[in-house]
């Protein structure tokens, strides 16, 4: 399973995850597979996919229509996502899976980051998955910390960061640290690292994890 860890704090929004992931072969047999989880949608909003390899694919299709649709902020993006993830994800499964039952493996998971656009309420994080069953997608707002594989320990302590108002780096180091106790336990893939900030803009660097940095200046 893919790792991922996600953070939004009064300062930031971190996303986080390996590069590792699994397909199959023509002859039905899985095998690893290196991806770039981590993609910029807008100037304003990032997304990060896990679960089966093929969310790599939809995020770039998202990607193009997003692009088509001249969508920015985070929370519009949200709204027309989730439709079409949707409607990706069920083509996908009507051709892997033809006669049920469906795989769990076939489970996904998408993580949306980024600028509301409002004063009042200026960052988001959101996640679609397979809440409920497959293909179904559902989609939640994520309050502060949420990692997938679930690690409470590590939840509890990024909520406790975020509600201390600690700075965005302290947190992001946090991060990198379980991201590197979790590449050490399943084997350390190198991926790109996309970051972002008001000044900036997003720049990228080959590191051993996937990190997505929107920082408030």
């Amino acid at each position: 399973m893919s790792q991922i860890i996600v953070c939004k704090s009064a300062s930031g929004i971190v996303l986080a995850g390996d590069s590792k992931s699994w397909g199959f072969q023509p002859d039905g047999k899985m095998q690893e597979l290196k991806v770039e989880r981590l993609l910029q949608l807008s100037q304003n909003t990032g997304i990060l996919a896990g679960g089966t390899a093929e969310g790599i694919n939809m995020c770039a299709a998202l990607k193009r229509f997003i692009q088509e649709e001249g969508l920015l902020n985070v929370d519009e993006i949200y709204n027309a996502a989730l439709p079409f993830l949707s409607s990706e994800y069920e083509k996908f499964m009507r051709k892997e899976c033809e006669m049920p039952p469906l795989d769990p493996i076939h489970n996904i998971y998408f993580v949306l980051g980024g600028y509301t656009g409002k004063e009042s309420d200026l960052l988001r994080l959101y996640l679609i998955w397979t809440k409920k069953k497959i293909p179904q997608l559902d989609g939640d707002e994520i309050t502060n910390a949420y990692t997938i594989p679930r690690r409470m320990g590590l939840e509890y302590k990024l909520n406790l960061l975020c509600r201390e108002n600690t700075s965005l780096d302290v947190i992001s180091d946090e991060i990198r640290g379980a991201m590197e106790v979790s590449g050490t336990a399943r084997g350390s893939w190198p991926s790109l690292c996309l970051c972002f900030n008001n000044q900036e803009g997003f720049s990228k660097n080959w590191l051993m994890k996937t990190l997505f940095l929107l920082q408030c200046l």
